[in-house]
């Protein structure tokens, strides 16, 4: 064999692994790019579902961020009304009190009228007679 026939079979020899660009056919260029179509769809949905988790997710937040504004707003009326309940109740303790120290001036004067003498201090207490037949008019 001449060295050009050898140095031609050496470089034309199929290496392994490697095919040659002369043997793709028709068919696998068509499914090599069905398959990069079909790669791109994929990652296609996929970018949509990744939007429509992102978006619920969103959703959820808003939603999760307006019952939280509701509760403490709720807390915060409910604290005032709490406040407004003991101020109030302050308010009706106080009166109650002065009330209550009213009626024992009143009771200690009421026993004082009916013990010995009571008529006495009913007398001395008035600062004029009223006449007999008339009207006293008391402006307050």
């Amino acid at each position: 064999m001449p060295p050009q026939v050898l140095i031609n079979e050496e470089v034309n020899q199929p290496v392994p692994g490697l095919r040659s660009v002369t043997g793709y056919s028709h068919n696998n260029i068509s499914s090599t790019s069905e398959k990069v179509a079909a790669f791109s769809r994929a990652s296609e949905f996929q970018l949509q579902e990744e939007q429509r988790e992102l978006t619920y997710a969103l959703i959820s937040l808003f939603i999760k961020s307006g019952l939280f504004v509701i509760a403490m707003a709720s807390f915060f009326n409910l604290g005032i009304a709490s406040h407004q309940r003991i101020n109030r109740n302050n308010e009706i303790k106080s009166v109650l009190n002065s009330e209550t120290e009213k009626l024992a001036r009143l009771h200690i004067r009421f026993d004082s009228l009916f013990s010995i003498g009571g008529k006495g201090r009913l007398m001395e207490e008035q600062d004029q007679w009223i006449a007999p037949k008339s009207r006293r008019i008391i402006w307050r």
